[in-house]
């Protein structure tokens, strides 16, 4: 089984998104296990405070260190092995092979910011830095169920084909996946590729190879 740990102020953000589809098969076969863990229950005083105005002043308010590091302290002591992430768009971009080193993990901590971010000094209590991208959200939430889900689905017997995963997108770094097409054969005068109606296999195959090159030499702007 795969366990999963989620420090956060918002633990039912995720209820729906774990409630349907690839995630709740995982969680309903035993597959995966996923704990939200409650950042504010850890504050130090009675209001359950966990934000502050910055020093040097600026804008917002930044996440304090006390609870957030007792919440990540308490994760580990659970579960001794966790590798703790923190989501932060400083952090290094998440990538499929990155998934699947989560994978062999086996154990996982995802922790999610608010605010202006997370006190620096919180840095030095977490494994790593994690980014989706060059954006920002309006939490670490959204970034940890995208990671959550794509671990998810790499697990063995999670999708219903176990092909499904080796040929995603990104299976081979920096490769992206063929056109899929499906029925009907003519779709408002757009019809499929003749050679994926021929029947001959390894035509076919060369011709997703193909595909799957030029899409990911187009999408990556080179020519």
């Amino acid at each position: 089984m795969f366990y999963a740990q989620i420090l956060t102020l918002f633990p039912e953000f995720f209820t729906s998104p774990l409630s349907c589809s690839i995630p709740k098969r995982a969680i309903d076969g035993g597959m995966v296990s996923v704990d939200c863990i409650q950042i504010r229950d850890f504050a130090l005083d009675k209001h359950h405070k966990v934000d502050d105005s910055p020093y040097g002043g600026g804008p917002g308010m930044v996440m304090k260190p006390e609870p957030v590091v007792a919440a990540i302290r308490e994760a580990r002591q659970r579960h001794p092995d966790t590798h703790v992430v923190m989501l932060t768009p400083s952090g290094t971009h998440f990538t499929q092979d990155r998934a699947l080193e989560y994978v062999d993990r086996g154990h996982l901590t995802l922790l999610c910011g608010r605010y202006e971010g997370f006190d620096e000094r919180i840095c030095d209590y977490v494994d790593e830095q994690l980014s989706l991208g060059d954006y920002v959200l309006s939490g670490g939430e959204p970034a940890a169920m995208c990671v959550l889900d794509a671990v998810v689905r790499l697990l063995p017997g999670v999708l219903g084909s176990p092909e499904s995963a080796v040929l995603d997108s990104f299976s081979e770094e920096g490769i992206l996946d063929w056109p899929h097409y499906t029925r009907p054969e003519v779709f408002e005068g757009k019809r499929v590729p003749g050679i994926l109606l021929s029947g001959d296999h390894a035509a076919i195959d060369a011709w997703r190879r193909v595909q799957s090159g030029e899409r990911s030499m187009e999408r990556s702007g080179k020519k």
